[in-house]
């Protein structure tokens, strides 16, 4: 008998609970297991989970949860100060702090907490941003294997997004390789006119880049040179807060 749209929906999200639940990352099995579904099955879905970014695998078998899941979660919880390491890094330096995991060749922020000044920036949970033109995407594009990253940007080009844009690729090239050297990356009104950012990756235990950590400032708040004295807040807020995303 043919398996229901309905049925196959409520089987690929009991493998996604099972993908989300504690100790993970989780084998096949253990998902197959936990979820009720055949291991044929549970792999199926499974590739069609990882496909659409709501799961990822780390290529030893074992598979967690991806970043739209992540956002997905964030949407529920917009508002809740539920992060200590993300809240702490907000308080020490009274700006908006941000994380974004990687999700194919954009970003998408997966909690925002903003200052307690009188403006908000234009950021949302949820939210897509492309890697070339922001901190966060640059910490990730900085730590991708060269022929990911450049296969990644041919394919998305460097559309300008501001006058300050970097779009020839040597020179995108440049940059990156002085992120990887110093472990962060600025956004200069790249992004955003007047938006100022710094951003340190997130990385895997195989060192891969799922995602990254920042602050963002206006540029007549304070210098570039200002910005960077926060760099060890920042480097410690990604230590503590990579685990729970890679």
């Amino acid at each position: 008998m043919p398996v229901s749209a309905e049925g196959s929906a409520l089987r690929a999200l009991r493998v996604l609970e099972a993908v989300g639940a504690p100790g993970g990352p989780h084998r096949l099995g253990r998902i197959a297991r936990e979820s009720g579904v055949t291991k044929p099955s549970t792999h199926r879905i499974l590739q069609g989970l990882v496909e659409a970014g709501y799961a990822v695998t780390g290529g030893d078998g074992t598979y967690g949860l991806g970043p739209r899941a992540y956002a997905l979660s964030a949407l529920f919880s917009t508002g809740h100060d539920d992060e200590p390491a993300l809240r702490r890094l907000r308080d020490q330096t009274g700006h908006t702090v941000h994380v974004a995991l990687r999700s194919g060749s954009q970003a998408v922020y997966v909690q925002k907490l903003d200052s307690d000044r009188p403006y908000r920036m234009a950021s949302r949970v949820g939210g897509r941003i492309s890697l070339h033109s922001t901190a966060i995407g640059k910490a990730i594009l900085a730590h991708l294997e060269p022929a990911e990253r450049q296969a990644l940007l041919a394919g998305t080009g460097l559309p300008a997004r501001t006058a300050r844009t970097l779009t020839d690729t040597a020179v995108l090239e440049a940059e990156l390789a002085e992120v990887r050297a110093r472990g962060f990356a600025i956004d200069d009104e790249e992004n955003e006119e007047t938006v100022r950012c710094l951003a340190a990756p997130l990385l895997d235990r195989a060192g891969a880049p799922v995602g990254g950590v920042s602050i963002s400032t206006l540029i007549f708040q304070m210098s570039a040179d200002q910005l960077l004295t926060y760099v060890p807040h920042l480097q410690a807020a990604a230590a503590l807060l990579a685990p729970s995303y890679g």
